[in-house]
């Protein structure tokens, strides 16, 4: 080997290790990945940056934004009442929701479907007293599965489509997935529907649904403040700063007749007020005695005044989102009662209730969370802290006078690229573009539903991927699989890739999956001369296949804390769903797409 190709492969092994690891974030490893490309000369100088401009990472970055813009306007609301009338029956209420979810994610980006759809999918369990772990990841592998169905419905069938066009000049078009997809999104739907969901271990079908989790009102008090308290004199965040140790929240101060709730209250506590804390019993006895307050019963009124009982008031729960600004951080170091006034009342993980200290929790994607607020601001405050809700409480404030029009512009994109007039890319830029000039979509909205660390990652990878081929290491790893498998048909390799890259796709990202294995899968094809087209299909269905972890998807990871998922549940159906795509969707690729 040269000293580029050993470069490469120790670049690439270096990066699947920072992937793994999970230490840094995908997008960091991989840009950092880049720029050591570019210092030892892997990538030219030229091309460092090409990758952001790239057909693929822009169409990717449109599809995310008309996504979200659908979603807001309550484009696709209304199909949510097709679920209801399905749940009497667990296997026809599963059947609904992944099936309407696979319909969605065909055009729309599949986090953003299971955003739509998971208030709907916990609301419907809980009127049929059925748990939340038996409907969410159905749910969410049927938000995966439809993405296979179209060009623009998964990163991984953009990437390899952009990559077909640079091999051949002709990229694959927005329906040439849809006869492989379809079928086996088809096939894989009626796995989850008939089987897969009875593969839910019990205890995770046990476990309390979230709204099991939070009985906080068994933990509210009413104190006293006294003249010679502590308290006396401080805002109640200098009355946070006092008791960092102590696992309590004051939820308002009462001062006579009037009750003041906390957000936004600035001013100083009184001698003879009345704070209304929030704790375990223990807990709430060390804060009465640190500040020197007197713990009594509550008052007769004090659930009227309960902060949380107020009509302007919302408690909401929500999920952390992949692209939440709390992910890794402590509720601390981002303080919740700030420019949206919102409290953090109670979190949960895995199906689980935390009991420790709330001020040194550290989020993760995927954590559940009990927030307390203006009602009116809920939607500002989930979109601010990236988070997703949890139920039907008119959080979402769409503008449904404009979801026509924009149905309507996004249907014109697709049917233009369909009918090549124009490219994907162009046309729904064209599409946004109408979107913003037409008043449809605000300015200050245009990039919100943009997944900035998966354009980040496209980016920093594509030129990556490129060096693959121009040091000649995609040959080399070609070369070694065909020696692997001496005498077998190309149909065994095809079945040996698909397997390679679905098992990549559960540990790593999906679309950098796609960059990685796409010139691999065309240097086999090369070698043995026949056509690269089989290969690319195979690679797109496994690269977005991820089942067996909570790490291979977005959507994987954001069910886990609301369907209270250990990170081993996962297999038990994502395994045998894997087997069934693997075993339908390779005779329907040499069938479609023959060798």
């Amino acid at each position: 080997m040269t000293a580029s190709q050993i470069g490469i492969f120790a670049l690439l092994a270096a990066l699947l290790t920072l992937l793994v690891w999970g230490r840094w974030r995908y997008d960091v490893a991989a840009f950092l990945a880049l720029i050591v490309a570019v210092a030892t000369g892997l990538v030219p100088v030229d091309l460092a940056f090409s990758g952001f401009g790239h057909p693929a990472t822009i169409t990717v970055a449109f599809v995310l934004i008309i996504s979200r813009v659908l979603a807001s306007s309550g484009a696709v609301d209304w199909v949510a009442g097709l679920v209801r009338p399905a749940a009497a029956r667990p296997s026809t209420h599963i059947a609904a929701l992944s099936t309407l979810a696979a319909a969605l994610s065909g055009f729309m980006n599949n986090v953003g479907t299971l955003g739509l759809l998971m208030p709907v999918a916990l609301q419907t369990a809980r009127k049929a007293k059925r748990s939340a772990a038996l409907v969410l990841m159905p749910l969410s592998f049927g938000s995966i599965l439809g993405g296979l169905v179209t060009l623009i419905g998964t990163p991984p069938n953009i990437i390899i489509a952009s990559f077909r066009g640079e091999m051949t000049g002709e990229p694959f078009g927005m329906f040439d997935f849809t006869p492989v997809g379809a079928i086996t999104a088809l096939a894989g739907l009626a796995f989850v529907a008939l089987i897969g969901w009875r593969l839910v271990p019990a205890e995770a079908a046990g476990r309390a649904a979230s709204e099991d989790l939070f009985d906080i009102e068994n933990y509210l008090a009413e104190v006293k403040v006294p003249e010679d308290s502590k308290a006396v004199g401080k805002s109640l965040d200098q009355i946070d700063e006092m008791t960092p140790d102590i696992d309590a929240l004051v939820l308002g101060v009462i001062r006579g007749e009037r009750l003041l709730p906390r957000h936004g209250l600035w001013t100083p506590v009184q001698s003879g007020d009345r704070l209304l804390i929030e704790g375990a019993p223990e807990e709430l006895d060390k804060f009465a005695s640190a500040l020197g307050l007197e713990l009594g019963a509550v008052a007769a009124d004090a659930e009227a005044r309960n902060p949380l009982k107020r009509e302007d008031a919302a408690v909401v729960e929500a999920v952390i989102g992949p692209r939440s600004r709390l992910d890794g951080q402590t509720v601390e170091s981002q303080r919740l009662i700030g420019r949206y006034d919102f409290v953090l009342l109670a979190v949960s993980r895995q199906g689980q209730p935390h009991r420790g200290r709330l001020r040194a929790f550290r989020f993760r994607v995927g954590d559940v969370l009990l927030l307390h607020g203006e009602a009116a601001r809920v939607p500002d405050a989930l979109a601010a802290f990236g988070c997703l809700p949890l139920a039907e409480r008119g959080v979402s404030v769409g503008k449904r006078a404009t979801a026509p029009a924009l149905t309507a512009l996004f249907a014109a994109a697709i049917l233009a690229s369909s009918l090549g007039l124009l490219p994907i890319a162009v046309s729904l830029g064209a599409a946004i573009a109408a979107m913003v000039l037409l008043g449809l979509l605000p300015l200050r909205e245009l990039y919100e539903g943009i997944d900035w660390p998966v354009i980040v990652l496209l980016g920093a990878l594509i030129p990556v991927g490129g060096a693959l081929e121009s040091t000649g290491a995609t040959e080399i790893v070609a070369n070694a699989i065909l020696r692997l498998t001496a005498g077998g048909s190309p149909a065994v390799i095809l079945l040996l890739i698909m397997v390679v890259t679905m098992t990549l796709s559960d540990l790593l990202n999906n679309a950098a999956t796609a960059v990685v294995m796409a010139p691999i899968g065309a240097g086999i094809a090369a070698r043995l001369g026949v056509s690269a087209d089989p290969f690319l299909m195979a690679i797109a269905v496994a690269a977005s296949c991820a089942f067996l972890t909570p790490i291979g998807h977005q959507n994987n990871a954001l069910i886990m804390g609301p369907g209270g998922y250990r990170f081993g549940d996962y297999w038990r159906m994502g395994l045998p769903l894997e087997i069934v795509i693997v075993a339908v969707s390779i005779p329907t690729i040499l069938w479609v797409w023959p060798l």
